[in-house]
């Protein structure tokens, strides 16, 4: 499965840079993240809990970086395993100065998925890939404007990261959304009812748990 696209950070491209390269922020920005522990300059470990469709469950991983031209590019090699399958991944990353503060982000990379992940079919996955990422990007993009915040005002960085819950909603949105822009309009309904009675499993669960 390939993916690529950007995303615009309104804050400068060093300031960027940092802050992808900051095993902390990254985990606090990223709902879902358990675990990210940096092993060396350029590579990091960690644990992830998922949830694509029916499937859920935690992933561990290694993510290594390299071919780094600071702070403009690098690639990414990732691989992670679960009981549910596993992923691996390379992606480059290009960060451009658009001037006036903002930074573009262009991405693209390969990704291969095994296990019972790949029952899910490709377009949900590709669909759920594209919603997981938009929504790490603005959450980064979130955790950005609150370090630049706390470095004019001399403040403790405050930032408050999506929950899990909201995170997976917007998952559903994203996946009825596509459903609904084919033809296959009833179909595309009783997807988005199970897809709810999902979600509402989820939270349900989580909650029996606490």
């Amino acid at each position: 499965m390939k993916l690529e696209g950007e995303h615009i950070f309104h804050g400068p491209r060093q300031a960027v840079w940092e802050l992808i390269r900051d095993p902390d922020a990254l985990a606090k920005a990223l709902p879902g993240t358990e675990t990210l522990t940096r092993l060396s300059e350029n590579e990091y470990e960690g644990t992830m809990h998922v949830r694509i469709g029916p499937i859920a469950g935690a992933f561990s991983g290694q993510v290594t970086i390299s071919d780094e031209i600071p702070p403009e590019s690098c690639t990414l090699t990732a691989e992670g395993k679960g009981a549910q399958g596993f992923v691996k991944g390379v992606g480059r990353l290009q960060l451009i100065d658009e001037g006036d503060d903002t930074t573009l982000m262009k991405y693209d990379g390969d990704i291969q998925i095994g296990g019972k992940l790949a029952s899910v079919g490709q377009r949900s996955l590709d669909t759920v890939s594209k919603s997981m990422i938009r929504q790490g990007l603005e959450s980064l993009n979130g955790a950005l404007q609150a370090r630049l915040s706390a470095a004019t005002t001399g403040e403790e960085v405050a930032y408050v990261p999506p929950t899990e819950a909201r995170f997976a909603a917007a998952v559903v949105k994203d996946m009825a959304g596509e459903l609904l822009s084919s033809p296959q309009a009833i179909w595309a309904v009783a997807a988005i009812g199970a897809a709810l009675a999902l979600l509402i499993g989820y939270l349900l669960g989580r909650r029996g748990r606490r």
